[in-house]
């Protein structure tokens, strides 16, 4: 989950998060620019998503925290679906 703990995910395969705010470059840029100079960079995203729930880990356990390995950073509904029926499940079952 993007921005809890210490190792969090922090380049997600997300074109918005990985492009600076107007706060952060005001200068207009296009699509080709945005490609080159923020996502192909191996730099963190600028902005957070927070409370995002990407693939995870591999069948090794293992976790590569790049925007190019899409199957491991990128959140999507397919990603959290299971996340969220597991915890609908539990606090239906849990008597409150």
């Amino acid at each position: 989950m993007v921005g809890y703990g210490e190792k969090y995910p922090q380049r997600i395969h997300n074109r918005g998060s990985s492009l600076p705010s107007l706060q952060q470059k005001s200068e207009p840029f296009g699509c080709g620019d945005a490609f080159q100079s923020y996502y192909y960079t191996s730099e963190p995203n600028t902005n957070i998503l927070i409370r995002a729930v990407v693939g995870g880990p591999n069948h090794e356990d293992e976790f590569y925290d790049d925007r190019d390995n899409y199957a491991q950073s990128e959140q999507a509904t397919y990603i959290n679906a299971p996340l969220v029926g597991s915890l609908a499940s539990l606090a239906s079952t849990s008597g409150s």
